[in-house]
């Protein structure tokens, strides 16, 4: 069943990707969808820093793709699929190894084309309205393994 939530700012949203990274196991996805400008890195980066440290830095792997960070437990790896032009590119950058080693977070999975993970917590940021009235939702659907775990926020 999904789940909304409101995010007021961008700590709001730094603060959710803390409460997923408090749930997050080796051999999960977290899979970030929403437009530019969302606040799907931010929301990424927030997870990342509540897994390593508070002042890490958490660059878009926007040109690179893929970038990797040790946490106290698992690897993780944080995809950024927006310059994927075909599904099977993933299989280059190494999404499969990454979840046999740790887990992962995944912005832009449309990108895959029906080959997400199956234990993977979508998480679909929307905007509504603009400027002083811009407003963001975060709808929160688990699947396999995700079922069943509560998030604090």
């Amino acid at each position: 069943m999904p789940r909304l939530i409101d995010l007021a700012d961008d700590a709001a949203t730094s603060r959710l990707g803390a409460a997923i990274a408090d749930r997050l196991r080796a051999g999960d996805a977290v899979c970030l969808w929403g437009p530019l400008g969302a606040g799907k890195s931010t929301l990424a980066r927030g997870l990342v820093r509540a897994l390593t440290q508070a002042d890490e830095e958490v660059p878009s792997p926007t040109f690179t793709l893929v970038q990797f960070y040790e946490t106290a437990d698992f690897s993780l790896a944080h995809f950024d699929l927006y310059r994927l032009t075909r599904p099977d590119e993933v299989e280059e950058i190494g999404l499969d190894e990454a979840l046999d080693q740790g887990a992962v977070l995944i912005e832009w999975p449309e990108r895959l084309e029906g080959r997400l993970p199956a234990d993977r917590l979508d998480i679909e940021i929307a905007i509504s309205g603009d400027g002083a009235e811009e407003h963001r939702v975060a709808r929160l659907t688990p699947h396999g393994a995700w079922k069943g775990r509560s998030i604090e926020f």
